[in-house]
């Protein structure tokens, strides 16, 4: 390898690190990326090391409110397109836009240290087919995803079959003839029951808390679509969704599941069409909360008890970055806490891209957050005022851009941002530092 000192180690080559390579490229940052799989599409290619995806997922939003701008998916791309469709899709991107030049692929980031302080650089260590490797860079963007890790919950008791959490799953075929209980009702979780119900004996539902359900279809067009474009206060946007909800859902209480204890939106819905279908046809129990496990009986929190064969934990996934130091993130409870979920209040050689969820953000808002960060870094470079500016309101404290919403107290919504909030913000500052008026 060259000499990386004036370069950045950008690692992973998922949506958000392609995204980030092609706006450095664009830039003309220096830059050395990093990819422990042997190709690009990060969590969409199955076959990845750390992917956890299975032969059924699809996106659960449309894909024309989560492709790239600039490199919309084909015609014939369903509406929700699968996992397959996506992996060929980031393939075209990275061929597209050049991007297979900057990688080192199976290349496995193990250690990153500082060199010393804002701005000094890091040392990287990585391990590929030839061994370990160390060299130092000129500073280091982190955006290797956020479901990777499993959040596997602790049960009191003991099972005797089998404990699955999603992310080992794959094939349908691993609940051939087995009673299934899913726990957690996610989008994922919905998802997998559903395959459950056409090939387990039985398939029950563990819940919580209950969820909000919005249909992949309002009117013969994807629900994300039709309100896409329109921005709306919170409570009249509330008020109108919920009633299209009830139009196209109804009350999924009748069904069996809790009524949620929360507000629409303070939570991530549940965008699947087929959970309450089968709910409705009998297919699926729901089921409360698991207080303990006795054999292959599960006893719940009501007092009920059911037996089975296979648990599945459809229960998320932890943030995880393993190659460096928490301290090193300013990590505060669930999640670093960075500017914009991106930006270290102090390092300016350090950003972590990819960690920020919202409802409708989609690739092309992760893309914003890149290109918002890559600027910023030519504007240090430049002397730019805005970058200035920029880097006094990152150290003199801030919230998260949650636009006033109370999100739930949950690891997952730790990083949750309003869309329209976060998008404005960051708009704002790529405004400043391209030298148009914020």
């Amino acid at each position: 390898m060259s000499d990386t000192r004036d370069k950045y180690a950008l690692v992973g080559a998922g949506p958000m690190g392609l995204a980030a390579a092609k706006v450095l490229s664009e830039q003309g940052v220096p830059f050395q990326g990093f990819e422990m799989h042997s190709d690009v599409g990060g969590l969409w290619d199955i076959d990845g090391p750390r992917s956890t995806m299975y032969d059924s997922a699809h996106l659960i939003s449309s894909k024309r409110m989560t492709e790239f701008a600039d490199f919309p998916m084909r015609d014939e791309v369903a509406d929700y397109p699968s996992h397959r469709e996506l992996k060929r899709y980031f393939r075209d991107f990275a061929a597209h836009f050049d991007l297979y030049r900057h990688y080192r692929f199976n290349a496995e980031v193990l250690r990153c240290v500082p060199l010393g302080g804002s701005g000094d650089g890091w040392e990287v260590t990585w391990r590929d087919a030839e061994g370990e490797h160390t060299r130092a860079f000129a500073g280091l963007m982190i955006a290797n995803g956020t479901l990777s890790t499993p959040n596997l919950p602790r049960f009191a008791g003991d099972f005797a079959g089998e404990i699955l959490h999603s992310a080992d799953y794959r094939s349908p075929r691993q609940f051939d003839g087995k009673r299934v209980l899913v726990v957690g009702a996610g989008n994922s979780g919905c998802d997998i029951a559903v395959d459950a119900i056409h090939h387990g004996s039985l398939c029950d539902l563990s819940m919580r808390r209950g969820y909000y359900f919005v249909p992949k279809y309002v009117f013969g067009k994807p629900a994300d679509t039709l309100g896409g474009a329109i921005r709306l206060p919170m409570p009249i946007k509330r008020v109108i969704d919920g009633a299209i909800l009830k139009w196209f859902v109804g009350d999924p209480q009748k069904y069996g599941f809790p009524k949620p204890d929360y507000k629409l939106y303070e939570s991530h819905p549940v965008v699947n069409s087929l959970v309450l279908y089968h709910a409705g046809h009998g297919d699926i129990r729901i089921r409360p909360d698991i207080d303990r496990l006795d054999g292959h009986t599960v006893h719940f929190r009501d007092g009920t008890q059911a037996e089975y064969d296979l648990i599945l934990a459809a229960t998320g996934y932890k943030l995880d970055y393993p190659f460096i130091e928490k301290a090193l993130l300013n990590w505060q409870g669930d999640a670093p806490h960075l500017y914009l979920n991106a930006m270290h209040p102090e390092r300016d050689d350090l950003f972590v891209l990819g960690m920020v969820e919202a409802s409708g953000l989609g690739w092309q808002g992760r893309h914003e957050q890149a290109e918002m960060v890559v600027r910023y870094i030519t504007g240090l470079a430049a002397g730019s005022d805005a970058a200035a500016r920029l880097r006094a309101e990152k150290a003199a404290g801030f919230d998260r851009a949650t636009g006033g919403m109370t999100y739930l107290e949950l690891p997952r919504m730790a990083y949750y941002v309003d869309k329209a909030t976060y998008r404005k913000a960051v708009g704002r500052w790529i405004a400043a530092l391209r030298g148009a008026r914020a």
